[in-house]
Parts: structure tokens; C-alpha cells; sequence
């Protein structure tokens, strides 16, 4: 499935192109936003594969948006402006959809996202994380580029279906790469442990245990699963002084 976001500031339009999406079956839709702005937090936030955004809107337009973006993801571009055509694709857009567009215009740009994307995609299932001998750094796929991490940066990873997000001390923004839970968990060294079927952590980072949740700052509480409850009260009674 192909993770999709759709931008447009007009109601209608939205909603025409949320259908549109929903009747691709290879398309998934993560979200729908009427502005830039409001697209950039959910891309923060979830894991978008490609967008299919409006030109022309307020404050942002969606050409400005996407050049704004560290590392864009797939984008189709939809307008009534047919000016627009060679800047989009000077922004390497996939596909540029000239407003009134019918469904079969839009197959055929999904189709062509599906290409592009299996030519940007490696043929394994999943990525597998590379660790350097010399030190703790491991490198990962993220954004279509590969990034080199150090594993004492972690502070604790979070599950996400198929998608694992890495909360790092480096950076506010959380690093989002496909990959399953156990696959990583099995390149960890041991002060990192999980406490719940979505959670790993970092226990040098451990700020506070609180009941059945580990606080790992002011703002961060993560639930501790029953199925995880001995191993982390072993590992605590292994640290506590005290009576």
C-alpha cells in the first residue's frame, strides 16, 4: 500500500480527491488538510509515502511547501493553473493533474506514482539496519535516503504498524523508518530494554518509574505492558538502594 496525504484548500475539491484515493486499491489515505501548513504537522507526525497537493493556496502555496520540505516525499501536483506545469516538474513531481481531472486521470498519475515509488524502494520487504564495527552508530532508510544514527542518541523507539519511530536526544523531530520492532530490538545493546508491545526504551534516560509508567522527561509518559512488568521490575531491583 502506498501511504497518501491530500492537500487542497477548497472543500469540494478535497473531498473529490479523498474519493478518488479511496477507489485506488493500492492507495491508502493517512490524512486530508486544506493547507500547507496543517500538512507539514501531520508530516511530522505520520509516515506519507506521497502527496498529492493543490498549487494554489493561502499562505503557502503547495509549490513553495514542497521545496520547503528537508526531504519531500512523492508528490503529485493537482491545480487550474496550467502555468504551473514546468515548475512542478522541475520539482521532480510525479504526476501534474490539471483541474477539472476525472477518475481516469487520476489512475493513471496513481500508476505512476506505483512505478516511481517501486523504483525508489528496495526489492527486500524490509530495510535491515547496518551497524559500524568501530563504533555504536547504525545507519537506516528514512525520507529515501539512508542516515547514519548513533544508538546512545535513542532515547526510546516507538512502534507504528510496520513503521518504527526514533525519538533521538539530537533532534526534536522523530525519525521514522519501515521496520519491525523485534528486527531492531535485535540490534540494541543491553541498556536498551522494551516495557511494551509499542515501546523500547533507553534506560539511561529514565527519568522517573510512576506505577505502570516509565517517565522519560517532563512531557513523555510511557505505559510499562503486562507482559513486559517482570523483566523491567528485575532490571529496577538490580538498581534500587533502599529498603
Amino acid at each position: 500500500m502506498i501511504r497518501v496525504l491530500a492537500i487542497d484548500d477548497e472543500p469540494l475539491a478535497l473531498q473529490q480527491l479523498t474519493t478518488y484515493i479511496q477507489k485506488i486499491p493500492f492507495l491508502e489515505l493517512t490524512g486530508q488538510c486544506q493547507s500547507a501548513i496543517e500538512a507539514k504537522e501531520i508530516l511530522n507526525q505520520e509516515p506519507v509515502d506521497a502527496i498529492f497537493c493543490d498549487i494554489n493556496m493561502p499562505d503557502l502555496n503547495g509549490m513553495e511547501f514542497v521545496k520547503s520540505l528537508a526531504a519531500p516525499p512523492l508528490v503529485v501536483f493537482t491545480t487550474a493553473y496550467s502555468e504551473y506545469a514546468v515548475e512542478g516538474f522541475q520539482v521532480n513531481a510525479v504526476d501534474y493533474l490539471l483541474k477539472p481531472f476525472g477518475l481516469d486521470d487520476f489512475r493513471r498519475a496513481a500508476n505512476r506514482l506505483q512505478e516511481r515509488l517501486a523504483t525508489t524502494t528496495p526489492s527486500s520487504s524490509l530495510p535491515t539496519p547496518t551497524s559500524s564495527d568501530e563504533d555504536d552508530t547504525i545507519f537506516l532508510k528514512t525520507d529515501y535516503k539512508v542516515v547514519k544514527i548513533a544508538i546512545s542518541d535513542i532515547r526510546y523507539v516507538e512502534g507504528m504498524s510496520e513503521y518504527l519511530k526514533l525519538h533521538l536526544k539530537s533532534t526534536p523531530k522523530p525519525l521514522i523508518t519501515l521496520l519491525s520492532m523485534k528486527k531492531f530490538e535485535e540490534y540494541l545493546p543491553s541498556y536498551f530494554m522494551r516495557i511494551h508491545r509499542s515501546y523500547i526504551i533507553n534506560l539511561k534516560e529514565i527519568q522517573e518509574v510512576n506505577k505502570n509508567r516509565v517517565i522519560m522527561d517532563a512531557d513523555t509518559y510511557l505505559p510499562i505492558g503486562d507482559n513486559y512488568k517482570e523483566a523491567f521490575n528485575d532490571y529496577l531491583s538490580t538498581k534500587f538502594l533502599g529498603k
